[in-house]
């Protein structure tokens, strides 16, 4: 089956020989073109069967009406805390929203998906990186953007540094006198779960530690890329049967934590006598659960975007690029108390 790249305003003002704005103006029916220019932006949209987006309709007019948040997942805690902060912040703005899960297999193609129904006319990304094809499609949307979780020269963004973090959690763990050290990853691979791998491993070579291979696992459940409970559960089920734990496990993010904590006492290990544990995200149930956790202030991104994106539209300082890496912070709770 063939596919068809989708038509932007870009290919119609060439074919037409016009600027972008003069199609958003016939698009828009405006008076202010000849029939003679008129004519001919129409039949190079004929010609290429162009169907406008939203964004190429409101480009003359520059008043944005509709949000599109595009992410992986909307059921995940840490969704749901960048949600609020960008939902808290939207009230101040006449936007409706409309939010796109991508998926966690290929967050990028989902992305590319939602961006050819042209269903909006400004968007934040969150946790989907920036490829070469993806970029080309929001460049060519001609509308602002934000992204978070992510980079590109070529936009504003707020980014997490997840390698720090790993190297913080690894770090924490080292001078809470923790000697044989583990982690929990995601079965399926994405650039976050390598940042933070990487960093782990960056605080055990930096401290001289030995890296015992055996205690990297992963558990089986492919729910959400591996971020959830459930895997958490299975990776620690994986140790097990091996019969030799580590004393000390970092979990790639909060929601594996808990599965992993739930395990662990069933087995009869007490936290953190036998083994300590901890996550990433710091969302609410980490702090009455009393796990130690990576604050990456999901809510406090959520918002600072939105802000940014409501400069972009009101035209505050477009032309200057805000690209800003948000530095975690440890929490630490008893489940990684000092070892005695």
């Amino acid at each position: 089956m063939t596919t068809h790249k989708k038509i932007t305003i870009y290919q119609v003002a060439r074919r037409a020989g016009v600027a972008i704005s003069t199609v958003s103006r016939v698009l828009n029916k405006s008076p202010n073109v000849s029939p003679a220019t008129k004519e001919k932006v129409q039949k190079a949209i004929d010609e290429l069967n162009f169907r406008p987006q939203v964004s190429a309709r409101n480009l003359a007019s520059r008043k944005p009406q509709m949000l599109a948040i595009t992410l992986p997942s909307f059921t995940t805690p840490y969704y749901n805390e960048v949600l609020k902060g960008i939902k808290d912040r939207i009230t101040e703005m006449d936007l409706d929203i409309v939010i796109y899960n991508t998926g966690s297999k290929d967050p990028n193609k989902g992305a590319e998906n939602f961006l050819d129904r042209g269903t909006s006319d400004t968007i934040i990304t969150i946790s989907i990186p920036i490829t070469e094809s993806l970029n080309e499609q929001l460049k060519s949307s001609q509308i602002p953007i934000v992204l978070i979780g992510s980079q590109h020269p070529e936009y504003n963004y707020f980014d997490l540094n997840n390698r720090l973090g790993g190297f913080l959690a690894g770090e924490h763990l080292i001078r809470q006198g923790y000697k044989k050290l583990g982690m929990i990853l995601p079965a399926q691979d994405s650039f976050v779960s390598r940042k933070r791998e990487g960093g782990f491993r960056d605080a055990l070579q930096e401290f001289k530690m030995p890296v015992y291979e055996q205690y990297f696992v992963r558990g089986e459940s492919m729910k959400h890329a591996g971020f959830t409970e459930e895997a958490g559960f299975e990776a620690i089920y994986e140790l097990e049967k091996h019969g030799d734990f580590p004393d000390a496990i970092f979990c790639s993010n909060d929601t594996q934590a808990i599965g992993a904590y739930h395990a662990l006492t069933k087995l009869g290990f007490a936290i953190p006598g036998d083994i300590a544990i901890m996550g990433y995200d710091n969302i609410k149930f980490m702090k009455y659960l009393d796990i130690t956790s990576v604050d990456q202030m999901m809510y406090e991104v959520g918002v600072k975007a939105t802000k940014r994106l409501q400069e972009l539209i009101e035209g505050v300082n477009i032309d200057e690029k805000v690209q800003e890496v948000i530095q975690p912070v440890i929490v630490p709770r008893s489940s990684t108390a000092k070892k005695s």
